[in-house]
């Protein structure tokens, strides 16, 4: 008797690591279907599009790393949208200065810009000004107004541009389109649709009285 039930020990030792290897199986899949799933991540949260702050009767000064002045933005009511950092402006008025020093104002009923003013949108009765300067080459360059409803400005590349009617002024000379691009730094300006213009010969460069 115990000599069978010797042997029959042995034959079950040879299975019972594999018996053991089953039941932990079967105990893993158990814990896995029983476990609480992982909370599902988090959406990303969304950008803000609303003002996040708003400033009444204010000023900003920007100023590049040199310490040289680089722009004033002045206005009456202002949001700021964290989304685009971009800053909407009622009754705005910005005064801004380029690497040589030459100032542009504009206004408008309203405005945005970017956070170093040096892209700005001008809504309603837009009216931007490059007074007349010296340019590189110590040329002196008559001063140019643009004016309309509105104007798209850049002061890192000197370019203006718009898609509804604009009337420019350079000098004496008188130019008005339905759209316009300029860009300062060649003095191409591109104006399309009803475009007219007056040019005012300089009497004293041609030698007239």
């Amino acid at each position: 008797m115990i000599r069978l039930l010797l042997m029959a020990w042995d034959r079950l030792s040879i299975y019972l690591p594999i018996a053991m290897m089953g039941l932990m199986a079967l105990g893993t899949y158990w814990l896995v279907q029983n476990s609480p799933t992982p909370a599902a991540v988090a959406a990303e949260r969304p950008v803000r599009t609303a003002p996040d702050y708003f400033m009444k009767d204010f000023s900003v000064t920007t100023f590049v790393e040199a310490g040289r002045l680089k722009s004033e933005v002045f206005g009456v009511s202002a949001r700021h949208y964290p989304d685009t950092d971009t800053l909407e402006i009622d009754r705005v008025r910005i005064r801004s200065f380029d690497e040589q020093g030459r100032l542009t104002t504009a206004t408008a009923d309203r405005a945005l810009t970017n956070s170093d003013a040096t892209i700005v949108e001008l809504f309603g009765n837009a009216l931007l000004i490059r007074e007349a300067q010296p340019d590189k080459l110590g040329t002196v360059m008559p001063r140019v107004e643009f004016r309309g409803e509105y104007l798209h400005a850049n002061t890192d590349t000197d370019r203006v541009k718009s898609n509804k009617p604009v009337e420019l002024r350079r000098g004496n000379d008188v130019f008005v389109g339905d759209t316009m691009d300029y860009d300062d730094n060649t003095q191409v300006m591109l104006m399309q649709g009803r475009v007219k213009g007056q040019i005012v010969q300089d009497k004293a460069a041609s030698g007239k009285k």
